[in-house]
């Protein structure tokens, strides 16, 4: 009669450890400045992370690199501000940064040196995104004074074209997000007017679809192909998604409960785990989905931590998150281990 018994109680606990819920050792990334703000925005396989730091109150911020528990400075492009974007597993950082004459400009680094790597014509570019055979991604003005999303990768930048949008409203046309083959999504404005999620294949943009309503965007998409961000609803709500880019059929993610309408998908590891940031009535909060949920980082950290974990905007292979929060009244950036 013993066995029966032993047996449920092994089941019981084998039950018990699969409904238990991830959680999260917090680490504060720090800033460059006493007091001062961080932000992280990239996480590479090695837990190296990139962001912007600056004074508080101040309209500067410099590029930081994270790496073995030390933040350091990459600078800027001569330029008040410049922010890290992407980073790739080489440590190589993508983002944008003014220059001497305030002009924004998208930069790579190598080896910690910062180069600006053009743009389509029109003297202005962003990025956004990097991938691990050191292509680029962001947006970037034509001779015409039009915005595109470009694909930069062995010294050239290509113009990805749009979905069609007219000069004048076009400024949302960017690139966001570029994997290991070389597929990008973003979002373009269509000649109605209207801005979709694209994923850039095999040099073809394929206009997304929505999750019943008029709107969508791409933020990011992994080594197998499934893409993350946000689309509007019949209702008129926004939320997360995750879609395959060969199909591009958009799954909608749900929200927490208490959030209100809008939730964006910002990264997504080859796991298919999605994080970003969810909308509350006067604040947001960063969620990460996996397992069919989506759930509150605040509620995955320990209790009394100080943190207030307001964006997740990258996660790893490890299912290392960062992003930024506010931490005893400080903005920085955090990055959270799995326990």
């Amino acid at each position: 009669m013993k066995a029966p018994s032993l047996l449920v109680s092994i089941v019981l606990v084998a039950a018990s450890s699969l409904c238990a819920a991830q959680t999260y050792t917090v680490t504060d990334l720090g800033a460059l400045n006493s007091n001062g703000y961080s932000v992280a925005h990239a996480i590479n396989a090695t837990a190296e992370v990139t962001g912007a730091a600056g004074a508080n109150n101040s309209n500067t911020s410099e590029v930081f690199l994270y790496s073995n528990g030390t933040m350091s400075n990459l600078g800027t492009l001569g330029g008040p501000s410049g922010i890290g974007n992407g980073i790739n597993a080489s440590g190589q950082v993508a983002g944008y940064s003014q220059n001497s004459s305030n002009t924004y400009r998208a930069f790579l680094t190598n080896g910690g040196k910062m180069t600006d790597i053009g743009d389509l014509g029109g003297g202005q570019a962003v990025a956004y995104a990097i991938n691990d055979v050191g292509q680029v991604v962001g947006s970037a003005v034509t001779s015409d004074g039009s915005n595109h999303p470009f694909l930069y990768g062995g010294g050239k930048m290509i113009d990805l074209g749009t979905l069609g949008s007219p000069k004048g409203t076009d400024w949302w046309n960017s690139a966001q997000g570029v994997n290991n083959s070389g597929v990008v999504v973003g979002t373009s404005y269509d000649s109605h007017g209207n801005f979709f999620g694209f994923a850039w294949i095999n040099g073809r943009m394929v206009k997304m679809g929505t999750l019943g309503g008029p709107w969508s965007q791409a933020y990011a998409i992994n080594t197998k192909g499934q893409i993350t961000g946000l689309a509007y609803t019949k209702n008129g709500s926004a939320h997360a998604f995750i879609a395959n880019c060969g199909r591009c059929v958009l799954i909608d993610l749900g929200t927490i409960a208490g959030s209100t309408s809008s939730v964006w998908g910002f990264a997504i590891n080859d796991s298919g785990v999605v994080v970003g940031r969810s909308t509350f009535s006067n604040t947001y909060h960063a969620f990460v989905y996996s397992a069919g949920k989506m759930k509150d980082l605040n509620k995955l950290i320990p209790t009394g931590s100080g943190w207030v974990l307001t964006e997740a905007d990258g996660i790893n292979a490890s299912g290392q998150i960062i992003g930024m929060g506010t931490h005893s009244g400080q903005e920085h950036g955090y990055l959270l281990t799995p326990q």
